[in-house]
């Protein structure tokens, strides 16, 4: 049985995005995949904000953020820490086998721009990792004062995960300096699981080239050499580089400053349920998510049972916390093709459902 996805990931996605995926495949060397790959090229560079070439590749983000720290980091990577995904970076790149340090932030806590600037000027580091929007906590980072500070350090490489803001917000790459941008496709561009995109400063290029031991899956020269070909390295899945396609013509039919709207009306209306309701964000407002709303469960609500009844009753589901945070939050997306019907109608189910899972 299926049912309506308000979790922040993976979801929902639309009919005609499935639709575009059964069209049928051609060969990934062929002069069609050439077609359809450099035919989406300049509609996500618009949406990535930048010159740079867009990377696509068959994998989670999780791949590109491991390649990254493989690609960049020579000396030392700064992991910048304030949830479950920015947490594991530091476990990522401690694997890898690369030096790390660990600036860990209280989850639902802003990273601060200052702490970052003070870490950095040790010298001690040529790479740093952020999260734009740290799923697990709804709190986005205010990434614009933080590349402000990072770029006072020429020699550190930044690389930014914005996979459940990328289409939600604008995260004009050049313009903020950020190296290494990527994101997935099953958050705020609301295709399946199984893409993450990516797009490469030059001089992170050129550093990636200077490193022997940065494998091959995710090596950036190879992305590059294969991306001037109009290709990717390996075989891509091109079903959802269709559904991609597809999302690009409804991302543009509706207009990017449009979608930022949509997005922020939306999660305004989310968080006006959460306080007529008596309840509140975990991150401080000025820092909750745009995408969805991490909300502290501050009534004891039983939500397992609330999710469950939201389900049999309604078709639809929430989410019931993550990690640590699990049944002390939980949290409702807004992200992708929802629209003001569809949060109205889960934010009046929520209203209807939720007396009966209040402490007596």
């Amino acid at each position: 049985m299926s049912y309506k996805l308000f979790i922040p990931g993976p979801v929902e996605v639309s009919d005609k995005t499935y639709r575009a995926m059964t069209t049928p495949v051609v060969g990934h060397r062929s002069k069609d995949f050439v077609a359809l790959f450099q035919g989406i090229q300049p509609d996500l560079q618009k949406l990535v904000g930048t010159k740079d070439p867009v990377y696509i590749s068959t994998s989670s983000a999780w791949g590109v953020m491991e390649g990254s720290v493989r690609n960049l980091c020579a000396k030392k990577v700064l992991n910048v820490m304030s949830g479950a995904f920015s947490d594991k970076w530091n476990d990522v790149s401690l694997r890898c086998g690369k030096a790390a340090g660990a600036l860990q932030f209280e989850w639902g806590e802003p990273a601060d721009p200052e702490a970052i600037r003070k870490e950095l000027a040790t010298g001690e580091y040529d790479c740093i990792t952020l999260i734009h929007n740290e799923t697990s906590t709804g709190t986005m980072n205010p990434l614009k004062e933080i590349m402000a500070v990072i770029n006072e350090f020429p020699e550190v490489m930044s690389v930014v995960d914005t996979v459940s803001s990328f289409s939600a917000v604008p995260v004009p790459k050049d313009e903020l300096g950020i190296d290494v941008l990527l994101s997935g496709s099953q958050k705020a561009l609301a295709l399946p699981p199984g893409l993450a995109i990516l797009s490469v400063s030059e001089r992170a290029l050129e550093r990636a080239e200077s490193l022997p031991d940065r494998g091959y899956y995710f090596d950036f020269i190879e992305f590059q050499k294969n991306y001037e070909k109009g290709m990717t390295p390996s075989t891509p899945v091109i079903p959802l580089i269709y559904a991609l396609r597809s999302k690009l013509e409804d991302i543009f039919t509706e207009g990017l400053e449009a979608r930022y709207a949509r997005h922020e009306r939306l999660n305004n209306l989310t968080r006006a349920w959460v306080e007529k309701n008596g309840l509140e964000l975990l991150p401080p407002p000025e820092f909750g998510s745009k995408t969805l709303c991490c909300v502290k469960n501050t009534r004891d609500i039983d939500i397992a049972g609330l999710n469950a009844a939201l389900k049999e009753k309604h078709n639809c589901v929430i989410d019931g916390g993550y990690g640590k945070l699990k049944g002390k939050t939980f949290r409702i997306s807004n992200m992708g093709d929802e629209t003001d019907e569809t949060m109205t109608g889960l934010l009046a189910a929520l209203d209807e459902l939720l007396p009966e899972f209040l402490p007596a």
